[in-house]
């Protein structure tokens, strides 16, 4: 009997946690409830407080779905729960951080554009490689028609969602998903990203769904992103079955504002993001877990790293997490080598396929321009012969951006790096210390990782730092600039995890497993991000 009570007590604390979170985002919706009735009073637009209403029901049923999950259920287990919680916070930053409001989502809205053209059969491009779309999309990138009023500058057109304000939510509000009002084509002013096309087969598959079905362009943009989500979740959610350790952080790491952001938007980012976690998993599990690497787990690994690499070169590095699988596992030197071969082969052929042309004009160039900053920029040639200029400017960059790399990394600034859709600091804090939670030992977890390999690791972790500031410091940095220019948090997002778990050891051991509990933190959290977000966009008119 005694036994029960205290297996009911612990269930009540938990309980508690459920309902009182539940409690604390009540509060914060009761609070910006305030900002979205006065922009409602301001704009004349008091759907604004239905649809914020509509965002307070759905926020509080993904999170008590995911606290029954987490706290209540026997039957769903992690990877089931990431699926849950995932799906239905991604499903929301969907909507609250609307199409194309995502870094760079414009270049790959374009892009899977075109290859959903490929996929209908369609005439992708025009001779200058310009893509045809229907014109009832056209609006997408000319939102107030300045071609009809004689504007012939693409650059003084306005693209929906470049700025997220209450009129953005007003587009959305009065276009419906569905029915066709124009018909024809148009080609786009938008130049496409050069990047392998398999980075944006979820989002063109989307796309051509919405067109088979006759969707309007905000139904094809939406469509376009729940498939990109999907895919995420998808592959994620196979890499937590794959590995029986860190799956918790892999799911602390998608609950960061900015990975929830990313993953819901156009962005060829949900691939290397899925591609990145699933390749170190499938690495990992092979390196600790399983007893024998077969022919069917090096083709897998081969085809992960053929899609990711070319995507972005410096992701390359994580091909070094091979090295910790153990030679005696593949049954010897010839079938190891055989099968590092046959990686680095598929991989080098298709970074060839997708990059050659502007590793060539990069590494042949002269001179350089930075078009941003209307100055002479870094060659590669420079980059290599000057050694202690590079040293000095990583040094300068990290001891100058690393707070801003935190916050941008996590989700300081959400949409076009828009400071004014941040999260506030001391929240990106609290999800930093979850993520230090998930990555301690827990009592009577085993640990892994030896020194030499936390130390073999660390240097591709490193490695992959020093190849994102490089690349950037080429392309993007003028030659007045003390610190290399253009790097964002978000582009460490697909090492973060790796970091995460060679922090787990011996020193630092937790007295309970808190897993569930900082997860379900890390929800709530993005539950107040996504009401503060909705209450911000409703007062900027």
């Amino acid at each position: 009997m005694n036994e029960k009570r205290m297996k009911i007590s612990w269930k009540d604390k938990k309980l508690w946690l459920w309902f009182g979170l539940l409690l604390a985002v009540f509060a914060a919706a009761l609070r910006h409830l305030e900002d979205v009735r006065d922009g409602a009073v301001e704009s004349g637009d008091y759907w604004l407080i239905t649809d914020y209403r509509n965002l307070f029901i759905g926020v509080l049923i993904v999170l008590a779905a995911a606290g029954w999950c987490m706290f209540l259920s026997k039957r769903w287990n992690l990877e089931k729960t990431f699926a849950v919680c995932i799906l239905g916070l991604g499903f929301l930053y969907m909507c609250v951080l609307p199409p194309l409001s995502a870094p760079d989502e414009v270049g790959h809205y374009i892009t899977a554009y075109k290859l959903s053209n490929q996929m209908m059969g369609k005439t992708a491009t025009e001779e200058h490689g310009l893509v045809y779309i229907r014109r009832e999309d056209a609006f997408i990138e000319d939102l107030y028609n300045a071609i009809e009023h004689g504007e012939d500058d693409p650059n003084k057109r306005v693209v929906l969602g470049q700025t997220v304000t209450e009129d953005t939510y007003r587009q959305f509000h009065n276009r419906s998903l569905a029915g066709i009002t124009a018909e024809g084509t148009e080609v786009s002013n938008i130049w496409t990203v050069r990047t392998t096309p398999l980075a944006y087969v979820p989002q063109a598959l989307g796309f051509t769904i919405a067109r088979l079905l006759s969707l309007s362009g905000i139904g094809l943009l939406f469509m376009g992103r729940f498939m990109n989500l999907l895919f995420y979740v998808g592959v994620t959610y196979l890499a937590m079955r794959k590995i029986s350790f860190c799956r918790e952080v892999l799911f602390g790491v998608s609950l960061l504002p900015m990975t929830l952001h990313l993953v819901s938007s156009l962005s060829y980012d949900v691939m290397i993001l899925a591609l990145a976690g699933y390749f170190t998993a499938y690495t990992l599990h092979l390196a600790y877990e399983k007893e024998r690497v077969s022919v069917k787990d090096v083709a897998v690994l081969a085809v992960a790293a053929m899609i990711l690499v070319p995507c972005k070169i410096v992701y390359g590095t994580l091909l070094g997490l091979c090295f910790l699988i153990p030679v005696k596992k593949f049954g010897g030197w010839k079938r190891y080598l055989l099968s590092a071969l046959a990686v680095a082969a598929v991989t080098a052929a298709s970074v060839y396929l997708v990059n050659s042309q502007v590793i060539a004009t990069y590494t042949a160039e002269s001179s350089s321009f930075v078009e941003w900053a209307e100055e002479p920029g870094y060659t590669f040639s420079q980059v290599l012969t000057n050694q202690k200029l590079v040293l000095n400017m990583i040094y300068n960059t990290i001891v100058w951006q690393s707070e801003h790399y935190f916050v941008t990394m996590l989700g300081g600034a959400l949409g076009n790096l828009d400071q004014v859709l941040d999260v506030p600091f001391a929240l990106l804090l609290a999800l930093g210390s979850c993520l230090l939670g998930l990555s301690f030992r827990k009592p009577g977890e085993n640990l892994y990782f030896s020194r030499r390999q936390k130390l073999w690791v660390s240097v591709l972790i490193l490695g992959c730092v020093v190849a994102v500031l490089l690349s950037m410091m080429v392309t993007y940095t003028p030659l007045t600039s003390k610190i290399i220019s253009g790097v964002q948090g978000r582009y460490f997002l697909p090492v973060l995890p790796l970091l995460l778990i060679i922090l787990k050891n011996n020193r630092v051991v937790l007295t309970g497993n808190y897993d569930k509990t900082l997860l379900y933190l890390m929800c709530c959290a993005n539950g107040y991000v996504l009401l503060r977000l909705f209450g911000i966009v409703s007062m900027r008119l």
